[in-house]
């Protein structure tokens, strides 16, 4: 009877209206995280299920993340289920580490295109240029057709590996000659430039993209440029080398002022910009995004950057092709906002999947 009491008495203390111990963290609204927050959308309003792209597309931003024959089988079927004619492989690479990736991807030589890297490991010294442009023309006869993903966040150049050069940027004298280089072999340059604004800003409660930022913030970075010096690092480069084709990863990291890449777009013609990994930045404001997609349609090329996962490739189909509004995708976005369809017309939408990614990779088909 001692012991029924009990349990009775526990029962009625830890789940009484309001009691603390009566839901988790994530449940109880006054202790959830901000970063913790998972909405549904309570609109019963129309959904459009996007299976496989409108035209066999060209995914120009994507990495080696297949590690095994049986996980690049796999994405090969997941290219075939959406309609993804070809995937760029951004390696970073150069030496024995871009040639091995190059011979894995070889299995299926008509699916997969590789850029490799720039070798930064004597750029301090006199004879940079001259070994660097040497490896450039090592790796494009191994079968390079591109550059990239060069990377730089303010402090230099860093993603080609294994060296970075941190000092040393897109416009600095000692990169000329590979830039020059990459004109006379006819293959782009893929570049990052900066990160979105929301990373550079104070890490406060007016903070719009907090959710997002605060992983990737450079407010507290010291030694960097900001983010209108590294898009003009970026214009330096393009308008002093009119031979050589750029293409600048995530719409330039300027999703929230689509001008400054359209301002660029209408003075430099070898400038392209691929649309990675910014799909929350930019669905956000589809209507905007719409009227930048219509005017600067010669210009976009399709990317993810974002792994090989089906509903990953299916959610970006459903933004660009369709009308859908206040939607989620968590797997994709980190931000507090939904997402919305551009709803681009199919003469844009074929120029974004396809034929811009041919001229760019000099493709007849």
């Amino acid at each position: 009877m001692r012991n029924l009491f009990l349990i009775s008495l526990l029962s009625a203390v830890f789940f009484m209206p309001g009691h603390s111990h009566a839901q988790s963290s994530e449940d109880d609204p006054n202790q959830l995280l901000l970063k913790n927050h998972r909405p549904n959308s309570i609109y019963n309003i129309p959904q459009t299920s996007v299976e496989a792209a409108s035209f066999p597309l060209i995914d120009m931003h994507t990495h080696p993340y297949v590690k095994n024959e049986e996980e690049l089988d796999q994405w090969v079927q997941t290219m075939d289920d959406l309609n993804i004619d070809k995937s760029v492989i951004l390696t970073y690479a150069t030496g024995e580490a871009f040639d091995s990736l190059y011979h894995f991807f070889q299995k299926y030589p008509d699916r997969f295109i590789l850029f490799c890297g720039f070798d930064y490991s004597a750029y301090e010294d006199d004879d940079f240029a001259e070994k660097s442009v040497k490896e450039l023309e090592r790796c494009f006869e191994v079968g390079a057709r591109g550059v990239g993903e060069l990377g730089d966040k303010g402090a230099g150049l860093f993603y080609s590996k294994p060296n970075p050069a941190y000092g040393m940027h897109i416009d600095d004298e000692r990169m000329k000659p590979l830039i020059e280089k990459c004109g006379e072999l006819g293959i782009p340059i893929s570049i990052h430039v900066a990160e979105p604004i929301w990373m550079y800003e104070p890490m406060d409660s007016t903070n719009d993209g907090l959710m997002n930022a605060f992983k990737w913030r450079l407010d507290n970075k010291e030694n960097i440029k900001g983010h209108a010096e590294m898009v003009k690092t970026l214009e330096n480069a393009v308008s002093n080398h009119p031979g050589t084709t750029f293409i600048a990863c995530h719409y330039a990291n300027s999703s929230y002022d689509l001008s400054i890449l359209g301002k660029l777009f209408d003075q430099y013609p070898n400038l392209y910009a691929d649309i990675s990994a910014r799909y929350a930045e930019t669905a956000a404001i589809p209507r905007n995004v719409n009227r930048f997609f219509t005017r600067y349609a010669n210009r976009l090329v399709y990317g993810t950057d974002m792994g090989t996962d089906k509903e990953m490739y299916q959610t970006t189909f459903r933004i660009l092709e369709s009308d859908d509004e206040h939607f989620y995708d968590h797997s994709i976005s980190s931000y507090h906002w939904a997402l919305n369809g551009y709803g681009l017309n199919r003469e844009v939408l074929e120029k974004v999947y396809r034929i811009n990614a041919l001229k760019v990779l000099k493709l007849d088909n």
